[in-house]
């Protein structure tokens, strides 16, 4: 039996489970960086979709309340309670011509009305664009909360890449050094090996010199147990079948060796390509959530602008349409010539 063969063999094993072990660890590391990393985009998603949530909540509960809605009086359940008699006294503003509660020529109280109803409209639209200033500031607060908020989210991610990267480099190191200490230990052993054969070596050639090993009769090294067993101390060497057989034996470990680095390139290979196609999956999974993002804020831009411009017309309506309700000259005319 080749001892030294063998144990040569058992040292690489032990080597490459070492070396196996080794990535292993590094990819087991790998795959809890990217399942955090999955986890804080997952978590950012959530957070982008409640603050827009929230958003369009605050924005219904400020500027889109029952009471701003120009039919809210045909509706509302507290008409009656707010409701006044036809005619308080003869002085009772709210007593037109129309209600038929006082029977004037003209109308007295035209230019006062005028002027309250023109104030009453300046208040109106300032009160409008006081609601829409502050609707429009709370979006740019909001807007620079989420924006803090990425960007710390961001930072944070950042932060435990680098974490998971120092103790990355730091298995590296420690594997680096004990690959180190085992090859050191490993030239030591064969250093001691070789010695310990040289002295052995040495000892059987003096014995040799001095014996009468050195007889060119080889069947002295015959065993009395069989010719198949040999004397060791006789022995004169083998044959050339012996010695082309141990030669196939070492081309076959030969072979078998640059097969085993094929196969350890090829895994290798494999798993740099897993590695790659995991960076470009979030790589795209993140540029598919800021586009996400900016169609949102694209549609709650377009959606407020629809609004405004909604508020606008509802008011120029409003306007004309309180106008169109005021009695013209040729109805007062009227008016006279049937009362004389």
């Amino acid at each position: 039996v080749d001892k030294d063969a063998l144990d040569t063999q058992v040292k690489e094993r032990k080597i490459q489970e070492a070396a196996e072990k080794a990535r292993n660890e590094e990819l087991a590391n790998e795959m809890k960086q990217n399942d955090k990393i999955m986890c804080m985009l997952e978590e950012r998603h959530k957070n982008d979709i409640r603050n827009i949530n929230k958003a369009v909540s605050e924005f219904q509960k400020n500027l889109q309340k029952p009471e701003m809605r120009r039919e809210f009086d045909l509706n509302d359940p507290q008409a009656l309670k707010k409701d006044k008699p036809a005619r308080v006294s003869d002085d009772d503003p709210r007593c037109t011509v129309s209600g038929l509660q006082k029977f004037l020529g003209e109308d007295l109280n035209y230019d006062q009305r005028m002027k309250f109803q023109k104030e009453q409209l300046r208040e109106w639209s300032l009160q409008q664009q006081k609601d829409l200033k502050n609707a429009l500031a709370d979006q740019k607060f909001a807007g620079d909360l989420h924006d803090k908020h990425r960007i710390a989210l961001d930072q944070k991610t950042m932060e435990q890449q680098q974490k998971e990267e120092e103790n990355r480099r730091a298995v590296c190191a420690a594997t680096k050094d004990f690959n180190r200490s085992q090859a050191a230990e490993l030239a030591e052993k064969k250093k001691v090996e070789k010695y310990q054969k040289m002295k052995d070596d040495m000892n059987e050639i003096s014995s040799l010199l001095q014996g009468d090993l050195l007889s060119e009769n080889p069947d002295q090294a015959i065993s009395s147990f069989g010719t198949h067993r040999v004397i060791t101390d006789r022995w004169k060497g083998m044959n050339q079948d012996q010695l082309r057989a141990i030669r196939d034996t070492q081309q076959q470990q030969v072979l078998e060796k640059l097969r085993q680095n094929q196969e350890e390139r090829r895994v290798d290979a494999e798993w740099d390509r897993q590695r790659i196609q995991t960076a470009r999956v979030q790589l795209v999974l993140e540029r598919h959530l800021q586009r996400q993002n900016r169609e949102r804020r694209r549609a709650l831009d377009s959606m407020n602008a629809d609004m405004s411009q909604e508020q606008k017309s509802k008011n120029v309506y409003l306007k004309e349409e309180e106008y169109s309700n005021y009695p013209t000259d040729e109805y007062f005319a009227q008016f006279n010539t049937t009362s004389r």
